[in-house]
This record gives C-alpha cells, sequence and structure tokens, in this order.
C-alpha cells in the first residue's frame, strides 16, 4: 500500500497535495507519512503473534525526534549507535530499556551514558569492547548487560557498502573468536550476559541469508549452553528490504515465520528483538525538489533541480536507484529522458539518470522511497543548508524540522583575532 498517490493528475501524501507542501515550505524539503510509518511497524508487530518479541527500531535510518516519538507511542524499542542517537529517544519519549546499543567504536563516556540510563543490552563488537565496558562499568558500580554482536560469515547479495555480516566486514565479532568471548564475560564481576546479536546486511530481499545466519547463531546458542552461558534473547538485527523499484522483498509474516521456525527446528525458544529502520522508514517519505532549468545538450537532456547530493546522497554513494515523479502529471507525449541533476559542484551529484519525464521548468519533482537514509546523511557540502522535514497527518502537514539558515550553518565558526 502506498501512501504517495495520485489524485486528479496531483500526487498527493496521505491526504494532503505535496503541491501546497512545496508553496508553504520551499523545497528540497522531506515529506513523510505518518500513516505510513505507523502502518510499516504495526506490520511487523502482528507478524510476531503471541511470541515475545521487541522491535527495535533503527535510529540510523530516520531520527527525527517526531518519527521517533510517533514510533515511542506504538511501544518501540530502538537500535542505536551513537551516544546522540541515545539522546535522540530519550528526547522523544523513548524507553531506554527497550534500546540496544551497537556500533564498533562506542567511546567511555558513550558507555557510561548508555549504562546511567540502563539500556537493555550492549551489542559488544571486539573482545576489547568487552574489557572496556567492564572497566567503564566498574567505575560506576553498576552491571553492564550485554551480548556479543557475532558475524556468521554470510553473503546478505546486497550491496557491499552495506552488507555488514561477511568476515571481511569491520562489524561483530567472528564466530571462532565468540565462544571464548562469552567465557571471558562470564569471569568479568560488572557483566551480565543478556543475549546473542547478529546483523548481517541492509536492503536484502529473500529469507535465505537471514535463515542461514540464524542457523550458524543457534548453534552457538546450543554451545554456549553446554557451556552453562544463559542467552536470554535473539538479537536477529534488521535488513529486512522495500521495494524501491521492483524489488519483491518477503512479507513481514514470511520474514518473522522463517526466524520463528528456524528456533523451533533447533529446539530453541527465546524472545526475538529485530532492528527494522528502512522496512519501516523508507517508503514512508519522499524528497521534494523542484526544476530549476531544462538543459539541451547534443545527446544529453538534463532536469537541474535545486537538490543535491548534500540533501540526498544514497545514489551517489551506493548508485541507488530512486523513483523520481512528477508531483503534476502532464502530458506522456511531451516526455523526454532527462538525467534529474542537482546543483552541487560534482559530477556525482545526479539524482537519478535517464528518466522519462514530462516536465517543464519550475515543475515539481518527488524522489520517492527518500524516508530512511535521506535527511540523515544530509550534509552541507557547497555551503548548502539542510532542508525542511514534513509530517504529514491525514489534512494536516506539521512541520518537524525548519530548513536550516545560514546563521545556523556557520554558529560554530569563528574569526582569528584582529592583527
Amino acid at each position: 500500500m502506498s501512501f504517495f498517490e495520485y489524485r486528479d493528475g496531483q500526487l498527493f501524501a496521505e491526504q494532503t497535495s505535496l503541491s501546497s507542501i512545496a508553496a508553504e515550505h520551499g523545497t528540497p524539503c522531506y515529506v513523510y507519512s505518518r500513516a505510513a510509518f505507523e502502518t510499516q511497524w504495526k506490520a511487523l508487530d502482528s507478524a510476531f503473534g503471541d511470541h515475545p518479541h521487541t522491535i527495535c527500531y533503527a535510529v540510523k535510518a530516520n531520527s527525527n525526534i517526531a518519527v521517533l516519538n510517533l514510533l515511542a507511542r506504538l511501544g518501540s524499542g530502538f537500535d542505536i549507535v551513537s551516544e546522540g542517537e541515545l539522546r535522540r529517544v530519550l528526547k522523544a519519549g523513548g524507553d531506554p530499556s527497550k534500546v540496544v546499543f551497537s556500533g564498533v567504536a562506542k567511546s567511555k563516556s558513550e558507555l557510561a551514558f548508555a549504562m546511567q540510563n540502563k539500556v537493555r543490552s550492549i551489542n559488544i563488537e571486539s573482545v576489547a569492547e568487552l574489557e572496556r565496558v567492564q572497566e567503564v562499568a566498574a567505575s560506576l558500580n553498576v552491571t553492564a548487560s550485554i551480548a556479543f554482536r557475532v558475524n556468521p560469515n554470510v553473503d546478505p547479495e546486497t550491496h557491499p557498502y552495506i552488507s555488514t555480516g561477511m568476515d571481511k566486514a569491520k562489524f561483530g565479532v567472528t564466530m571462532e573468536a565468540a565462544f571464548d568471548a562469552y567465557k571471558r564475560a562470564t569471569e568479568l564481576t560488572n557483566i551480565e550476559v543478556h543475549g546473542i546479536a547478529c546483523h548481517i546486511g541492509s536492503q536484502i530481499t529473500k529469507t535465505s541469508p537471514f535463515t542461514d545466519a540464524l542457523k550458524i547463531v543457534l548453534d552457538m546458542v546450543k554451545r554456549l549452553a553446554d557451556e552453562g552461558i544463559k542467552i536470554k534473547q535473539l538479537d536477529l538485527g534488521g535488513g529486512l528490504g522495500i521495494d524501491y523499484h521492483g524489488e519483491t522483498p518477503p512479507s513481514p509474516s514470511d520474514y518473522v515465520q522463517s526466524m520463528i521456525n528456524g528456533m523451533k527446528d533447533h529446539g530453541i525458544n527465546l524472545p526475538i528483538a529485530i532492528e527494522p529502520g528502512r522496512y519501516i522508514a523508507g517508503n514512508s517519505g519522499v524528497m521534494l525538489t523542484q526544476i530549476e532549468f531544462l538543459k539541451h545538450n547534443k545527446n544529453k537532456n538534463f532536469a537541474i533541480v535545486d537538490a543535491g547530493m548534500n540533501d540526498l546522497l544514497r545514489p551517489a554513494l551506493y548508485q541507488a536507484f530512486h523513483v523520481i515523479k512528477p508531483v503534476e502529471q502532464r502530458s506522456r507525449q511531451a516526455a523526454k529522458i532527462f538525467d534529474v541533476v542537482g546543483p552541487v559542484c560534482e559530477s556525482a551529484c545526479v539524482l537519478g539518470y535517464d528518466r522519462e519525464l514530462a516536465v517543464e521548468a519550475g515543475d515539481l519533482l518527488a524522489v520517492m522511497s527518500a524516508g530512511a537514509y535521506g535527511f540523515v546523511m544530509a550534509n552541507n557540502y557547497n555551503s548548502r543548508n539542510k532542508p525542511a522535514e514534513i509530517m504529514v497527518d491525514s489534512t494536516q502537514a506539521h512541520l518537524v524540522r525548519k530548513r536550516e539558515t545560514f546563521d545556523q550553518l556557520i554558529s560554530g565558526e569563528v574569526l582569528l583575532a584582529a592583527d
């Protein structure tokens, strides 16, 4: 189900026209659908039925506090990778007891903040980090609840930049090292073993990589049990893909049942945590941009827009494909093939190659499936201000982040003292 659809030739977000949002808030801007976020989260939640579970939304996908608050109201947990993300979750009313803290380079101060706020689990990604967690926990006179993020060396069959479960990845502890790492954890006075975690990558479009990884993780759970080390929760990460351009990822039901059936096959029954980000946020948002000029070279047509790679980095970073739609439909007879390019002074500032569009200068375009890894990756390259973010709730469009101003852009900078 899409919450961004045409009505009488105009593209809408829920019951609100995107052209009216652009008129009020300018472009470029991100527009989110509240109903889409809620629908995606509830689909995963209901797929578990009565099996004990926690959906820990991956904050890195879209960290706007209005989004986080919306999910917290639904009862969501959160997957974080920095102190800043935890602070956002707390500001948004999230429950720290439903938070898992991932990431390969947690500082002592970040760990201390997480422990002081009693997060559910610190997902440890190296033996050296285990020793640091013990040191920080001892200094605070607390017990840190931990899981090791194990690396099953399973190919998720996705883009190499978002593949995280192979031996060559920086993430996680290898299966060979994990057993001894768990034994070491049981020897430390300020450590409590809570679970085992695994995340193999993102934008995965079939269940087999998940089930292959799960089998390896469950073998480890049994081996640990034989050693007297009891695992209380499986954190099976995220990675469920979405439809950007015709992909057919598993349904929430198929995805979840593959996990539950995998546990049954191993004679194991544990609570499950998952860390979806893209699945919840990706198709819940679009980026609006306006065509500044149409440019026609000998062999190429360009639609030059006001949004650039600083606003949406995915096409330049991952060669990612986003469907691009005109906000107002024109006759297809006027359509031409365009490269949709932005203003940033880089040849990589291209939002889409070879798109068939019937457009004129001044028209609005919607870059679809931009709710995840969109604004969170926005930057100020070329001294460009970050765009606004809007949350649509039926007929209401709420400004949930103001457009950055030039004064804000340079607010942390100072001139040298006069000679």
